[in-house]
């Protein structure tokens, strides 16, 4: 993993450097640059050293020069590619980079439907006077873009792009509203109107006439290409299952540094481990956390898993304390707010293991493909509940729901019924489960808002309220929204690359072709998945329930972070902002204090929104 920026069109070598020295934290081991002045081209790389460490330095170039390109990522199959190219063209290095030169030139801008990994690429190609970028299609590592003052600027970071003297920081006030209800701003929008993100499985090219964006791959397109075989039985299910789970796991075992598994305890990140141990042919690293509070502790299930596979196991144990420190570096750090608490022990899990690995595998992408979040039980029960008659629901079930007192625990009972009640009406799938997992709805933002005419959401943000598979929701929007980007920031903080099995295309596309059943059968969730590891795991891991990865936000707004609160949401900074309603928010901060209302998931969104204004918007 790295971090890329360059500009094609206005700027200037310091411009560049400046621009590349912000990224120093996702690549910390050396700095390359490519640059062409009369062609306008410039091209930065930070660089965290994985294959070739040696030899693998980045530009690369092909055998004349007149194409270079720079990588933030991993190319899982490149060794298969590097087959098939070797009598073509010629090799100066052993890294997956190099292979990315020779198969553009093979095929074209369509070369990105052949790299099976996770990777942000730019391209420069001389000859055609054209720029390439392109991004891994799930979304796991990002890209930044601007066109603005004669030049198209990008980055992996949105730090790096702003460094760019051509652009600016205009507040997108859609974007603000976006954000307020999904906790992130969905792509291809940032909370800067001028800044955009490159979608995930997406290709761009950029020649002196113009942008062109295009979509190379989506699953839904994949796994009709690829169904199931004709008259499929659960067994021969588990059998591919098994198959494609130990060819992703392998493909991503490849590194020239030390590797490990980030592990909870749970069955996905148990799974990973399981299958590594089994193709690694040694003892694997693994790696958990453990918090002084009991409440979201998931140390003891970890050290569990650990014994039963047989790993090299680290943990490390932390106070909220520890938790509450990390806030001001790095939310100084992050350029965009982004308000997932689980950002905070995620940092200090990558904190741990780079102090032995340089590579980490984790679970993510399992929870979307294999339906494993509670919303899609609450998805179920919402059709039941959708058939009580409106007048029981309205006069007796939700006033009812709302007395209940309120509870700072974990996904307290009251907590997740308040919350189910609250848009199990709701048309339409993705509405639903937006309401569910996100913070404020959009009949609160108006009223949240110093200036209501700025809360309407534009059609880019709108929910498609006739999806009809919710996972597509989570795939598509909350995966690469939230969950990737948690990933990507959290372990780039600590220059740490992770990768994720189970977004294997192969794998992916698999899975997700599955009748629903396989996943969630009656309210078990990841029925297939937990059938084939419940003999090899054991039913405490598999069977145990999705505890999440959550610090306790709703009574550190009541009690630790109470002073930072007033610091930042005072009526006083309200109304010199301009932002926000200086009296809704108060009445906000009054609800959750006396218990009468938890709002922890409005408070922690505003309150990170302050913190990265603080640091990267000035009015």
């Amino acid at each position: 993993m790295c971090g890329i920026t360059g500009f094609f069109g206005n700027g200037a070598e310091h411009d560049l450097r400046r621009m590349n020295a912000t990224l120093v934290r996702r690549g910390p081991d050396s700095t390359g640059y490519f640059s062409d002045p009369r062609a306008k081209i410039f091209l930065g790389i930070r660089r965290l050293a994985i294959i070739d460490v040696a030899g693998g330095t980045q530009p690369i170039t092909n055998e004349d020069g007149s194409i270079v390109v720079v990588l933030n990522g991993e190319i899982y199959n490149y060794q298969e590619l590097r087959k098939r190219l070797e009598g073509k063209h010629t090799f100066k290095t052993h890294s997956d980079t190099e292979t990315i030169v020779h198969l553009y030139e093979e095929e074209g801008d369509h070369f990105v439907e052949k790299l099976e990994g996770m990777f942000g690429i730019a391209l420069w190609d001389a000859r055609r006077n054209t720029f390439v970028i392109a991004r891994d299609r799930f979304g796991e590592k990002p890209i930044y873009y601007a066109a603005a003052g004669g030049a198209f600027v990008f980055g992996s970071e949105m730090k790096a792009v702003l460094e760019h003297p051509s652009v600016t920081r205009d507040l997108d006030r859609s974007a603000l509203s976006a954000y307020l209800r999904h906790e992130y701003v969905p792509a291809p929008a940032t909370i800067f109107s001028g800044i955009k993100k490159l979608p995930p499985a997406h290709v761009m090219i950029v020649t002196p006439d113009g942008v062109k964006i295009r979509r190379y791959w989506d699953i839904e397109t994949a796994s009709t290409a690829n169904p199931l075989s004709p008259g499929h039985t659960e067994e021969q299910l588990l059998v591919d299952l098994d198959a494609h789970l130990s060819r992703a796991v392998k493909s991503m075992l490849v590194a020239d540094v030390p590797l490990g598994i980030f592990l909870s305890g749970g069955i996905d990140s148990s799974t990973i481990a399981w299958y590594a141990q089994r193709n690694a042919g040694r003892k694997v690293h693994t790696f958990s956390i453990g918090f002084e509070d009991a409440s979201f502790d998931e140390s003891g299930h970890a050290n569990r898993a650990a014994e039963l596979l047989g790993t090299d196991h680290a943990s490390a144990t932390f106070s909220g304390r520890d938790l509450l420190k990390l806030l001001p570096d790095l939310y100084a750090h992050i350029d965009e707010p982004f308000a997932d608490p689980s950002l905070l022990p995620t940092t200090l899990l990558s904190h741990a293991a780079r102090k032995r690995v340089t590579v980490a595998l984790g679970g993510d992408g399992a929870d979307e493909l294999f339906w494993g979040y509670p919303t899609f039980q609450a998805e179920k029960l919402a059709r039941w509940y959708r058939h009580i008659p409106a007048v029981l629901r309205n006069s007796i079930i939700r006033p009812l729901v709302s007395a209940l007192p309120s509870s700072s625990q974990y996904l307290s009972f009251d907590y997740r019924l308040k919350r189910f009640v609250r848009h199990a009406d709701e048309s339409g799938a993705e509405s639903r489960h937006t309401g569910w997992i996100g913070a404020f709805p959009p009949a609160e933002i108006p009223l949240l808002l110093a200036d209501p005419s700025h809360s309407r959401l534009s059609l880019e943000f709108q929910t498609k309220s006739g999806m009809a598979r919710p996972d597509l929701f989570y795939l598509s929007h909350y995966l690469p929204g939230d969950i990737l980007v948690k990933a990507d920031r959290a372990s780039m903080f600590e220059g740490l690359e992770t990768r994720a099995p189970f977004l294997d295309p192969a794998l992916a596309t698999f899975i997700y072709s599955l009748p629903v059943s396989y996943k969630l059968r009656g309210f078990k969730t990841k029925y297939l998945l937990k059938k084939l590891m419940r003999p090899r795991l054991g039913a405490d891991i598999t069977d145990r329930k999705k505890h999440g990865f959550q610090p306790p936000i709703a009574r550190w707004l009541r009690q630790d972070l109470a002073p930072l609160v007033r610091e930042h949401l005072n009526e006083s900074s309200l109304k010199r902002d301009g932002i926000f309603n200086p009296v809704y928010v108060a009445r906000l901060i009054a609800e959750h204090q006396k218990g009468t209302s938890d709002r922890r998931k409005e408070l922690w969104t505003l309150l990170v929104f302050h913190l990265w204004k603080q640091h990267w918007y000035r009015q």
